[in-house]
């Protein structure tokens, strides 16, 4: 007879019995949240709606609590709008639904379960009998609580199917901005449509909406800012007034009639209706000069969001808040690299972040010798230096500087090879690996780049056996074969003199397109194509896809391999999958912390936490997460080799303990057998961190006699004896 007994040792290293991480959250999400979307005041309290969650900020302290895909209900981290009802509920639009927190309980609304024509959520407003009209990408819809009514381009008078904005007026009358098709204004039963040919607009996007005590409208285009009395029209813009620029992308009016407005690009400007006030970074305390949106609190406080940071102004002081849950300078995860001493390395599209478990530090060309903030590829070499990657990508007319280079850091200094000063050429470059003796090659669209610290040389299909110049991925065996794969001729395999091309003509593999590869334990490549996933031995092909496999996608966009030799893939679409050699496990953003199902990079770190680049980073570990606060607690108390315990009580009643250390995180199966040799009950299959652990056997179902317990890791087999008396 078989058991599978599912118990958890200690706390990370700790000496106790109780369960090794049920108290750990087995999801993280690390954001920018620096981006601010939405802003709603609520008494003591303002929520931010940012690209990194939701934010609730004590006005009084200014603590922060931080909502995310990992922690919360929230269906997305991406927050377009959010309004409060008069029992405090906060309804939130996100890029995945609308979702309705009561403080405690969140209910989300989607395509799915309700009335919701589309996922995106891009604007709410509240009317006095306490509907919630919702514009999303798909149309408008009216929730009274219990009931749908939704509103499109095929059953009602809006123009567009896109609704950015929406305003109520005194009337109850309805004010929306429809995409590109101008204003709507929707009474209840009538639909009157405003546009450039139809009325003093200056354009048709509509991209603000505000109302004044006076019911007069103010709206805000990408050209200019309008006012509508109900039967004139008068546009400001930056050539007839004191308008900064023309994109107006957020209004709300004070209790004396001022408006205030968000600009994209000029900053905030102040209107009394004769004055211009213009407020930007270099003569204020603004952070950014786009500003998206802006709420008045009770106090007359102006809450002041934009694309990089939110503010409050009182009329004189300027105070900073901090709306990001990290130091990620970018939601664009490109690449990780993780360090010997556990430092993750976090390539974005604006910059290089360095998190210890703690503290984050950012690297730009800005603040270091970065030459560039585009990180395609990061490697760590033998001696903890850090190699990356990075690519002009805003080559503008700098292209004499290169469109991209290769930076060596120490710690402390920084070596930038580009064109002007080495042997890479003037391209765009992909990846880097790094071989046994700390040879760099680096996949570029110009070849494949050989550098030895000294030399540099170059294979392109010119001078050697490469198909294709687009070197996008490179991994290197145990033999030192470099393994290049290509963006549309296939796989080619590098000895140091012979190459060896392998496509979906001549090979297994199912797709000629390669943005991934990794070399397993027993050397087998596993390929990630455009066609699904390839595992190649040397000699056999197998093949893996949405046809005959659990893969969700066949897009493959990045492989990791953990310490029990399960696959990890990130698919361009439909989340991260586990695969043990047999089971496929499928995790997406509507079954787990995922914030996005696009997943660029994945690395897994000494404690077999899954560190993952999507939208934004999400760390994985089934079971609960092990902090690198634990690990650094416990250093001291790691065993320097393997060690069976003998079990306590022994001869024992009903339970005994068993006690075994591990010098390092390994994969641990510690099992009991009748003296017979025949199973009886699995106590741990699993991986394991190093540290002293404490395994209960309860033995209910057991009849009295002598077992055998055995612990089998890699390279350690030990059993002893146990006696059961009832």
């Amino acid at each position: 007879m078989k058991k599978h007994w599912f118990l958890y040792s200690l706390c990370l290293f700790l000496f106790s019995v109780s369960s090794a991480y049920s108290q750990n959250p087995e999801w993280i999400n690390y954001t920018y949240g620096n981006s601010v979307s939405a802003l709603a005041d609520e008494g003591n309290y303002i929520w931010v709606g940012t690209s990194g969650g939701l934010v609730k900020i004590d006005k009084t302290s200014g603590a922060s609590v931080f909502y995310n895909k990992a922690n919360s209900g929230l269906p997305a981290n991406w927050i377009y709008s959010i309004a409060i009802d008069r029992s405090g509920n906060k309804w939130i639009g996100t890029g995945g639904g609308l979702a309705r927190f009561d403080g405690t309980r969140w209910t989300i609304y989607n395509t799915s379960n309700s009335g919701l024509l589309q996922n995106s959520v891009n604007a709410i407003t509240i009317d006095e009998s306490g509907n919630k009209w919702i514009g999303t990408s798909g149309g408008l819809a009216q929730f009274d609580g219990t009931s749908w009514t939704t509103y499109n381009t095929s059953n009602s008078g809006l123009p567009h199917n896109a609704v950015f904005t929406i305003a109520i007026d005194g009337s109850g009358n309805k004010w929306i901005g429809a995409g590109g098709f101008g204003l709507v204004r929707f009474d209840g039963t009538s639909w009157t449509i405003y546009n450039t040919s139809n009325s003093g607009l200056p354009s048709n996007y509509i991209l603000s909406i505000a109302i004044d005590g006076s019911g007069n409208k103010w709206i805000g285009t990408d050209v200019g800012l309008s006012l509508f009395t109900g039967t004139n029209w008068t546009t400001y813009n930056h050539n007839n007034s004191g308008l900064p620029t023309g994109n107006v992308l957020s209004i709300v009016i004070d209790e004396n009639g001022t408006k205030w407005i968000g600009t994209g690009g000029g900053g905030l400007a102040r209107f009394e209706g004769t004055n211009w006030t213009i407020y930007k970074t270099s003569n204020s305390g603004l952070p950014y000069n786009s500003v998206s949106t802006i709420t008045i609190d009770g106090s007359g406080n102006k809450w002041i969001g934009t694309l990089s940071g939110l503010v409050r102004f009182d009329g004189t002081n300027w105070t900073p808040y901090n709306t990001s849950n990290s130091g990620l300078p970018s939601n664009y995860i490109q690449s990780i690299a993780i360090d010997g001493s556990g430092n993750k390395w976090i390539g974005t599209d604006i910059g290089l972040a360095k998190f210890d478990g703690t503290n984050w530090i950012t690297y730009n060309k800005s603040n270091s010798s970065l030459p560039y903030n585009w990180i395609t590829s990061i490697a760590i070499d033998g001696s903890g230096n850090t190699w990356i990657v990075t690519n002009n990508w805003f080559m503008g007319a700098d292209l004499m500087s290169g469109w991209g280079g290769l930076t060596r850091f120490d710690g402390t200094n920084w070596t930038t090879y580009n064109t002007p000063k080495s042997g890479l050429p003037y391209i765009w470059f992909e990846s880097i690996a790094i071989d046994g003796i700390g040879n760099k090659w680096i996949g570029t669209i110009g070849g494949l780049v050989y550098f030895d610290n000294t030399n540099w040389t170059t294979y392109n299909t010119s001078n050697s056996g490469l198909p294709d110049n687009d070197v996008y991925s490179v991994a290197i065996d145990g033999s030192g074969n470099k393994w290049i794969g290509t963006d549309g001729s296939g796989l080619v395999c590098f000895d140091g003199i012979n190459w060896i091309i392998y496509n979906n003509s001549n090979s297994g593999l199912p797709h000629n397109f390669i943005p991934t590869i990794v070399v397993d334990g027993s050397g087998n490549k596993w390929i990630g194509t455009w066609g699904g996933l390839a595992r190649f031995d040397g000699t056999n092909w197998t093949m893996y896809n949405t046809s005959n496999s659990g893969l969700p996608d066949n897009h493959i966009r990045s492989i990791a391999i953990d310490g029990s030799g399960n696959k990890w893939i990130g698919t361009d679409g439909s989340g991260l999958v586990c695969f043990d050699g047999t089971n496929w496990t499928t995790y997406n953003t509507s079954n787990s912390g995922l914030p996005s199902d696009y997943i660029r990079s994945i690395a897994i770190d000494g404690s077999g936490n899954k560190w993952i680049g999507s939208y934004g980073l999400a760390v994985f570990k089934e079971g609960g997460i092990i902090s690198v606060q634990e690990i650094q607690n416990s250093k001291s108390r790691i065993p320097n080799e393997f060690v069976l315990e003998q079990n306590y009580p022994n001869p024992f009643n009903l339970s005994t303990t068993i006690q075994f250390k591990l010098p390092k995180f390994c994969s641990v199966s510690l099992k009991i057998f009748n003296i017979l040799g025949e199973e009886i009950a699995v106590l741990v299959d699993k991986e394991m961190p190093a540290g002293v652990h404490k395994i209960q056997w309860k033995a209910e179902n057991v009849s009295s006699g002598i077992y055998l317990y055995r612990l089998q890791t890699a390279g350690f087999v030990e059993t002893k004896k146990l006696v059961l008396i009832k």
